[in-house]
């Protein structure tokens, strides 16, 4: 097996682990709102729902972001492309898998620089006084499978390009 393959492999891998991350918070905030809505029957919500369903929106929708990459299930506007020469819509493509893997280092980047700044400053959420870092730390985290799916499609396009 060669190094793309391998690299294909490991970054198929982990988005479909982040995935399975992404599910079970959307099943969390599922449950809690579930919960809240029963209970706030008898008079007894669930304390911080707002703000524990807001933190798990960040995580289901941050884990998500590499396996619909590795599906294709972006939305993708391909209609100028499409009517391009095979090379040029390689090209396009590499261009396009470039520019996202450094748009998602970057986010990673800036994640983590305010993440330490969250975390420096004591950050807590208003009601729960749940910390705020851990959950801006995970979006850094997140993007590493996404940059690495990109950074596959990049390499592929290019090398596709290259041959024809």
């Amino acid at each position: 097996m060669d190094f793309m393959a391998r690299l294909k492999r490991v970054a198929e891998k982990l988005g479909y682990w982040f995935n399975w991350v992404a599910g079970a918070g959307l099943v969390g905030m599922m449950l809690l709102t579930c919960s809240d809505v029963v209970l706030r029957f008898f008079d007894r919500p669930v304390p911080g729902t707002f703000e524990i369903v807001g933190f798990l929106g960040v995580i289901v929708t941050a884990f998500a972001i590499a396996y619909t990459q590795i599906l294709g299930g972006h939305v993708a506007i391909d209609y100028l492309v499409a009517r391009l020469p095979q090379r040029s819509r390689n090209a396009f493509r590499s261009l396009v898998s470039l520019l996202g893997a450094s748009l998602f280092a970057l986010i990673a980047w800036q994640s983590c620089l305010f993440a330490r700044s969250l975390s420096i400053s004591g950050e807590v959420s208003p009601t729960e006084k749940i910390p705020i870092s851990p959950f801006v730390y995970s979006i850094a985290v997140a993007c590493l499978p996404v940059i690495l799916v990109l950074s596959v499609d990049f390499i592929r396009s290019l090398g596709q390009m290259v041959k024809k």
